[in-house]
């Protein structure tokens, strides 16, 4: 008579995984494929876009004068806004209530009206004050400008971008400010730190992190927003290529070559806003995301190394027995 193995291992029926099958998947496709077909069709059969004519003009004199301009503006509005808006957030933050009220006032006023009509006061601001004086206060003036003079086109243009500009850093700047955990300012306190200290070494350094996404967004967004120079008016890139297509009588063309530097400068902003956020992401993260040439040397590079190699996983799942023990037992 046979006796009865103990422990016989039982090894159960292969899984036979089925995929999941998402037919909703392929008719997005099949219609974002119709509708990109219809788009190319239509961009290169519909004789309104004048692709010779645009790459005419796209490097032209002006228009590349234009493009000047306009980093020219939006480097400059930025950098207005953005030290004016660093003060605005440490007088919002004040425990002075007369700072802080004067400070709520000026981003109230300034977000509350469009940066449109702010251009267009900056670039009549003449017709309202003649002249500007400065000298003692409800007193005798020792200088005295011609505001027309002394505010010319670009200046105007400078000031209503950069001054609208502050009003929306300041309450990045806060926000980034508040982010901080108020035990960095008691420490920095405690160790004989004065407020200024503490806000420039301690505080902002770590207020970064947040302050820098909506930061190169609010670059990105000036880059466009210096179209509205033009009301001024200002000699920047949409404003040359508005007068080249009144000139030729092809405004259409003309916008979509303007349309095209502008996406070409935002796409270059947006690589640079990219590492930038990854390089202050450093403390707040176990490990960076990968940029997108890793991630691409990884798909490239990683399949043909990964192929027939077995994961840990299965590889102890495989050295342990059938039926629950442990390898000592």
């Amino acid at each position: 008579m046979t006796q009865p193995v103990k422990n016989e291992r039982v090894r159960p029926d292969p899984i036979r995984a089925v995929p999941v099958r998402h037919p909703g998947r392929w008719v997005a496709i099949v219609a974002i494929g119709v509708l990109a077909a219809m788009l190319v069709n239509s961009v290169l059969t519909n004789r309104g876009w004048d692709w010779s004519f645009q790459g005419q003009y796209a490097f032209s004199e002006p228009v590349l004068r234009g493009v000047v301009t306009t980093l020219w503006l939006t480097v400059v509005a930025m950098v207005v806004g953005l030290v004016l808006g660093v003060v605005l957030a440490v007088m919002r933050l004040s425990p002075n209530p007369v700072v802080s009220s004067a400070a709520w006032m000026y981003v109230w006023v300034f977000r509350g009206t469009p940066v449109l009509v702010q251009l267009v006061i900056w670039a009549n601001i003449a017709a309202l004050y003649k002249s500007i004086s400065l000298g003692i206060p409800f007193g005798e003036a020792f200088f005295t400008f011609n505001t027309a003079t002394l505010i010319p086109n670009a200046v105007a243009a400078i000031l209503g971008l950069g001054l609208n500009e502050a009003a929306y850093m300041a309450e990045i700047v806060r926000g980034g400010i508040l982010s901080v955990d108020e035990g960095q300012g008691e420490a920095a306190s405690a160790l004989g730190m004065k407020r200024t200290q503490t806000m420039r070494r301690i505080v902002l350094p770590q207020a970064m992190r947040v302050i820098v996404p909506p930061t190169g967004n609010e670059t990105i967004s000036m880059l466009k927003t210096t179209s509205l120079v033009s009301v001024v008016p200002y000699y920047e890139l949409f404003f040359n290529a508005q007068v080249i297509g009144n000139r030729t009588f092809q405004p259409f063309p003309m916008l979509i070559m303007a349309s095209i530097w502008y996406l070409s400068i935002t796409s270059v902003l947006m690589v640079g806003q990219y590492y930038i956020e990854r390089r202050y992401a450093r403390g707040s993260v176990r490990s960076l995301p990968p940029t997108p040439l890793q991630r691409l040397r990884s798909r490239l590079g990683g399949r043909g190394r990964d192929r027939g190699r077995a994961t840990p996983l299965a590889v102890g799942a495989s050295a342990l027995p059938m039926d629950g023990s442990t390898p000592h037992e």
